[in-house]
């Protein structure tokens, strides 16, 4: 059973639709056809009881149509907000973390070339090869006799010619 025939047999709505809204929209609806059709429309032949029920109840069903549809579409925009929204929430969310990202690497970047500065510069590294070399050599000389290379090596005063 579809609504119109619901409200043709309700009879609190046969009472009011026949009585109100009925011959409500056909008045206007009339009034507008005859101003498009260019006639003088002062006076609308009102509708018996059961042609304007009839109406009402069409237009009762249209109107409730037109409200569910209506109500679909703002649901539907509201649906579509509400989705953009948790986008650009997310999108910023991910724009933070890279941001934060970056900001710890560029930190991290700073402490390493901080470190980098600490360290001997290159020339104190040649230098120190140079004298690892040096002590190799004077360990690993074969002028020197098998006591002097068990002791350690301390400041020695030179022989005198006299002795």
């Amino acid at each position: 059973m579809g609504l119109k025939a619901l409200n043709r047999n309700h009879v609190s709505c046969i009472d009011y639709l026949a009585q109100h809204k009925g011959p409500v929209y056909h008045w206007v609806e009339m009034r507008t056809k005859m101003r498009i059709l260019g006639f003088n429309a002062e006076a609308v032949k009102p509708l018996n009881e059961e042609v304007a029920t009839q109406l009402g109840s069409e237009l009762l069903g249209e109107a409730t149509i037109f409200v569910v549809a209506g109500g679909c579409l703002v649901l539907e925009y509201w649906r579509q907000k509400a989705q953009q929204r948790r986008k650009e929430r997310e999108k910023r969310v991910a724009w933070d973390s890279m941001r934060d990202e970056v900001n710890h690497l560029e930190l991290a970047l700073e402490a390493l070339q901080t470190q980098m500065q600490a360290v001997a510069p290159l020339s104190a590294l040649v230098e120190l090869r140079e004298q690892i070399q040096e002590v190799r050599a004077q360990l690993c000389d074969p002028d020197r006799d098998a006591s002097d290379r068990d002791a350690p090596s301390a400041p020695q005063a030179e022989p005198t010619p006299e002795e």
